[in-house]
Order: structure tokens, then sequence, then C-alpha cells
């Protein structure tokens, strides 16, 4: 018997495909604050700028903007603070190396809830020239008119 999925997506970052080929996945969790993950239900988070960085055996997730709670008070949290991935060491190494070549950046692509706890999808992707994005635009274009041709 096949097991549920329970994936609730809460934020993605479409820029990230059209700027960065995607050359692999990791599953992280995010260690969050009370306010924190209240915002993230709430669907207040913004992953367009964000980045990952591996800092001292630890990867940290950064730039990514959580807006503070409304009913937090003085309890809330700093919007733009760096917080921490949940990942295992050989995952971290694996990244370390991956972000020390030259042209490669580590990002969020996409926040969701699995089984109640905040993950994120972090990809190692490669910058794509200006060419390669127009490329990828017309490859699209092709293939939405063949379908809409041929019924597909």
């Amino acid at each position: 018997m096949k097991e549920k999925k329970e994936e609730n997506l809460i934020a993605q970052n479409k820029k990230a495909r059209h700027d960065y080929f995607i050359k692999e996945t990791v599953e992280a969790g995010i260690a969050l604050t009370g306010t924190e993950i209240k915002s993230v239900r709430a669907r207040r988070i913004n992953l367009r700028d964000g980045y990952v960085q591996i800092i001292n055996g630890s990867a940290f997730l950064e730039n990514v903007h959580i807006s503070e709670y409304k009913q937090g008070n003085r309890y809330n949290h700093e919007p733009l603070r760096s917080r921490r991935l949940l990942l295992h060491k050989k995952e971290i190494n694996r990244l370390a190396k991956a972000q020390a070549e030259r042209g490669i950046a580590i990002i969020p692509l996409k926040v969701y809830l699995k089984h109640g706890f905040a993950k994120v999808l972090i990809g190692v992707g490669q910058g794509k020239k200006e060419y390669d994005k127009r490329q990828t635009i017309k490859e699209r274009d092709q293939k939405r008119e063949i379908r809409r041709k041929y019924g597909i």
C-alpha cells in the first residue's frame, strides 16, 4: 500500500529555474523560531533573493524574507536573519564542494510543510547566460505550439 505524501507548498522560487541550470536538489529542514513558523504557515515568506551559504561545516539560508508575525508583539523575529539548515554532514560536505566551483550557486527552490515541519528544497545550480535563457523560452514556446496544434 502506497503512503500518501503530506506536502503543502508554501512558497516557490520560480525565477530560480529561469536563471540557473539545476543540477541536483536536496531537501533540508529549517531551524525556525515560534513566530517564524507561524508566519511561514501564513505563507508570508519570500525566496526570491535567497541563497545557501556553508560556514564552518553548517549550512545557512541567507537573505530569505519571512515577514513578522502580526500577533508576535515584542517576541517577533528579524525578517532577514540567517536560518540554519538541518542537513547531514555528508550532504553539507557535498554542497560545500559544489559551492567551491566557479559559477555554482546553492539556491532555495521551494518551501513546504511535510508532516507538520517546514522543509526547503535547495538546488545546486549553474548560472545561465542570456542566450541560454532565450533558448529555454524558445523551446517552451515550441512545445506549447505543438500541444496546441495536436491537442496533446
